[in-house]
């Protein structure tokens, strides 16, 4: 496979994920919403517009960090599920964590919600599945040599070549 077909692979790969995880993290927040027996059917057109909204805030925060755990697993030819799962999840937490004020002279973060915490490191855990099954399990095949074409076949005796 030649890298920029590799590159197309990892970038349809990497935006599937954003999407299953954007999918996760709205359902996951609105999911007191969709519990609650009192209400009424939950309008569908809104409910894409907060999908859309949810993939494009993952694919923006989570593109650095993504790109270094690829960066990473092609370049030492991990092809590891549970690599892709961990390194997720570290995306996950690390997005949640960027938007989290940090107090620099107690070294903590102020306000963490754990719920939501869990809910990104979830979601980050599965868009590493969903990579890898795209894109993951064949990662540095872009680097391995083609192997060598066969000579053509010999011509018949009776045959002249070209001339």
């Amino acid at each position: 496979m030649s890298l920029i077909g590799r590159i197309f692979v990892i970038l349809f790969a990497f935006l599937a994920a954003c999407f299953v995880a954007g999918m996760i993290v709205v359902g996951a927040v609105l999911y007191p919403e969709f519990s609650d027996l009192g209400g009424g059917p939950i309008d569908q057109d809104a409910l894409n517009v907060v999908l859309g909204f949810g993939f494009i805030f993952l694919s923006g925060f989570a593109l650095l960090p993504a790109l270094v755990v690829v960066l990473i697993t092609e370049a030492f030819y991990i092809r590891s599920v549970l690599a892709y799962a961990v390194g997720g999840a570290i995306v996950g937490a690390a997005c949640y964590l960027g938007l989290v004020p940090f107090d620099p002279e107690t070294l903590t973060f102020d306000g963490i919600v754990h719920r939501h915490l869990e809910i990104m490191t979830g979601a980050g855990i599965v868009a590493g599945l969903v990579y890898w099954m795209i894109a993951g399990r064949s990662a540095g095949a872009w680097r391995e040599p083609q192997p060598p074409l066969r000579p053509p076949p010999p011509l018949p005796s009776q045959s002249r070549p070209f001339s």
